[in-house]
């Protein structure tokens, strides 16, 4: 059998190159990759974060996820763009179809990534190296940006490898070359290495991705558990996970959502907690999945950060039950400090539809089941703002909203 190949095509800065293609083919003078420039969120919705930026944006230190008011202190000249997702999604769908071409082993992890399984095609396209710099041309001049590509025998080594020097690059990482290429990098450059696990390998001495591979795996798996051993085995270049075009099953559905003015009373937080409900609901009809773990999280204007979650006596998919056991869960949780940002998550998510009925809730779930039906029938024909609760008339909410508005709700999330 032959050895496997692993490509991992990744978008250099993917909404702002997207962003500058529109532009020029608009008839924008300036592409944006060339000048300090960056997308970011509105701030007037306190949104207003980096979401990409370009690589002289880089230099000034700006990084992605900071506030805009912070990236224009460190560069004044700043360029700030607004994001369309609506044509996110379409180069997005474009730069799949086009790996599609070259295999049909093509798994996507996000709007502007993927792994492509390449073994065994020497045949078709001779030596794989070589052939992913003209995959990588092809992408730039049939489509107009640029991507990174890394090359491995698994996932994990060829993603390290697309996150060396960027943009338009191609970059080998095979087992071979871990202790030249990998171990001598900083162990936060690891994948699913994160803040809190960073602080605990700091602590333990461990500051490279080489201290980690060589550190004692039992200690990792006392300090970090099956963490701590997932960590050490990416490490050392060790993934088994193989190449999948099929959609994987969601565990969960959530929404989060930050408000764009301090809430500071009950009635109007759950509110916006019943607009994250709604697409909720909305997510897991569609899927025809019912959960049984709900979770409600609140950031105060301190950007301190609680949670709470229960468990339900039975799986289930009507809003109305997911709004009041989060409404039981704020004001568990709620103090009165004034609220940022709320977020309703669920997990344990089935395909089955038991329910354990009780005497007192089962013929009403039976119509909340047909009202929640119709509801979604409407919104599939009509449009999802054909149908909305009053209390949302007056407008301080959009009656569904959550982490992903509108344009990539219809978008990202059916396609991608």
């Amino acid at each position: 059998m032959p050895e496997p190949i692993i490509f991992h095509v990744d978008v250099n800065s993917a909404f702002l190159s997207w962003e500058a293609c529109a532009l020029l083919k608009a008839g924008y003078e300036v592409d944006i990759r060339q000048i300090p420039s960056v997308i970011g969120g509105s701030e007037a919705m306190r949104h207003g974060i980096v979401l990409a930026k370009s690589s002289s944006a880089k230099t000034f230190g700006i990084t992605t996820g900071e506030p805009l008011v912070q990236a224009r202190r460190k560069c004044p000249q700043l360029q700030v763009f607004p994001p369309h997702y609506e044509g996110y999604v379409e180069n997005s769908k474009a730069l799949m179809a086009l790996l599609c071409r070259y295999t049909p082993d093509v798994e996507q992890l996000s709007i502007d990534e993927a792994y492509c399984d390449m073994t065994g095609t020497e045949g078709l396209y001779g030596d794989l190296t070589a052939f992913a710099h003209t995959l990588k041309d092809t992408i730039h001049s049939e489509l107009g940006f640029t991507v990174n590509i890394g090359i491995s025998r698994n996932k994990i080594l060829a993603k390290m490898a697309s996150d060396f020097e960027k943009p338009d690059k191609v970059h080998t990482l095979f087992p071979e070359e871990i202790p030249a290429k990998m171990w001598p990098m900083p162990v936060k450059e690891l994948f699913y290495v994160g803040r809190s696990s960073y602080k605990k390998l700091h602590n333990l001495g461990i500051h490279t991705i080489g201290d980690l591979a060589h550190y004692d795996k039992e200690i990792l798996i006392s300090h970090l558990n099956k963490h701590g051993e997932t960590i050490w085995k990416f490490a050392n270049g060790i993934d088994v996970s193989e190449v999948t075009a099929s959609q994987h099953e969601n565990k969960g559905y959530g929404n989060s959502l930050t408000i764009h003015y301090d809430v500071e009373d009950g009635d109007t937080a759950k509110m916006f907690l019943l607009s994250l409900c709604e697409t909720v609901g909305a997510r897991l009809r569609s899927d025809h999945a019912f959960i049984k773990t709900i979770s409600v999280s609140i950031e105060d204007s301190s950007f301190h950060h609680c949670s709470k979650q229960t468990t339900l006596p039975s799986a289930t998919d009507i809003t109305e039950k997911i709004f009041r056991c989060a409404c039981e869960l704020f004001d568990e949780l709620w103090k009165g400090e004034p609220i940022r940002q709320l977020g309703v998550s669920t997990s344990k998510a089935t395909k089955d539809s038991f329910v354990q009925y009780n005497l007192f809730d089962s013929k009403m779930d039976e119509k909340y089941e047909k009202l929640n039906s119709a509801i979604d029938r409407i919104r599939a024909r009509y449009g999802e703002d054909s149908v909305k609760r009053a209390r949302f008339l007056e407008g301080q909410a959009e009656h569904m909203s959550g982490g992903i508005n509108k344009a990539k709700r219809t978008g990202i999330t059916k396609d991608m």
